[in-house]
């Protein structure tokens, strides 16, 4: 008797949510992002954070205006990214993290040490390498997510990540192109 009483009474309180709008106070698993998309938001956070940061150095002590050109398109674009998965996180409940991860903080650390065409031809070198990373993250991402927020927001970003890359690797082959041009 006790146990028809409790569930009539569960009815009862989940019957008046939906006939006021509201939503049950417990969430299905099924309504929170898993494990990968999690993991996902956090280190698209920390490598937007990152791109963001040395962006904004770069377009102080890169000695090619291309490369202060390119910190500042990272700064915009990336600034952008960043609030639109802050928006997904937050409908998700996901918490972002407050700083970088350990990779992202030596990247930064390393770069920040450096000036001039020392730091452009570094600074370079890692934005093609963590722009391929974000490329393939990115794609995996947009065709595997559960979360279709977590999904749509990888497909709506991925193709500006492939225009760094390519922007990136054009910049970075430039001083080579130069030394071939020379000979």
């Amino acid at each position: 008797m006790m146990r028809k009483l409790e569930g009539t009474i569960s009815a009862a309180i989940l019957g008046a949510g939906l006939v006021l709008g509201t939503t049950p106070l417990a969430v299905s698993a099924a309504d929170k992002p898993g494990h990968a998309e999690r993991e996902f938001i956090t280190k698209a956070s920390s490598g937007g954070r990152m791109e963001v940061e040395l962006g904004r150095y770069a377009t102080t002590h890169a000695a090619s205006d291309r490369v202060k050109q390119f910190g500042q398109r990272m700064v915009d674009d990336h600034t952008k990214a960043n609030d639109e998965l802050k928006q997904v996180a937050d409908r998700q409940s996901v918490p972002l993290p407050s700083d970088m991860d350990r990779k992202d903080r030596e990247t930064y650390t390393r770069l920040t040490k450096l000036n001039g065409a020392e730091f452009d031809r570094a600074y370079m070198k890692a934005m093609v390498e963590d722009h391929e990373a974000d490329v393939r993250l990115f794609r995996d991402e947009s065709r595997s997510a559960k979360d279709s927020d977590v999904k749509q927001f990888a497909a709506k970003t991925l193709p500006t990540l492939e225009d760094h890359l390519q922007m990136a690797k054009d910049i970075a082959a430039q001083p080579e192109r130069r030394a071939a041009a020379s000979h």
